[in-house]
């Protein structure tokens, strides 16, 4: 018998919380990695040929996607260069912004005990990649020059 409650008892114990330090471990392993890529390409000039690939669209298309301009834009970003970031790739500025809201909402979230859900809708994720095209497609007419990295 004594078994048999023992077990129902344990069923019912409410969580373990982890402490406040397990909770975090995630979020500033993610800013770690995040802040490491960014001091290497700050540390490695983009704009120099030959330290990264050149865009496998780009080279065989002469199109410029999405990501076309990245890594000069944070290396820009990192620099305080920003209208040169802006200039190099702006979707790509929006991101690193949208890194930090979303980082700072993860670890706020995360020191309260609160689970760090944050889910795009359908509709939000159809808009973001529709702002995308139109960014791909805007950067690539003769017009979007100033899109251009």
């Amino acid at each position: 018998m004594r078994g048999v409650n023992a077990d129902r008892h344990s069923a019912t114990a409410p969580p373990v919380m982890p402490s406040l330090r397990g909770r975090l471990v995630m979020p500033v392993a993610v800013l770690g990695a995040v802040a490491a890529a960014f001091a290497y390409v700050g540390t490695v000039d983009p704009n120099q040929p030959g330290h990264y690939p050149v865009c496998p669209l780009y080279r065989f298309t002469g199109l410029y996607c999405p990501g076309c301009g990245g890594l000069r834009s944070a290396h820009a970003f990192v620099h305080g260069d920003f209208p040169a970031a802006l200039r190099d790739n702006a979707a790509g500025v929006l991101a690193y912004l949208a890194f930090a809201a979303v980082w700072t909402v993860w670890v706020v979230r995360a020191a309260r005990g609160r689970p760090a859900r944050i889910e795009l809708r359908p509709m939000q994720a159809w808009s973001l990649g529709a702002l995308l095209l139109v960014f791909t497609v805007v950067r690539n007419l003769p017009f979007g020059g100033w899109l251009h990295p």
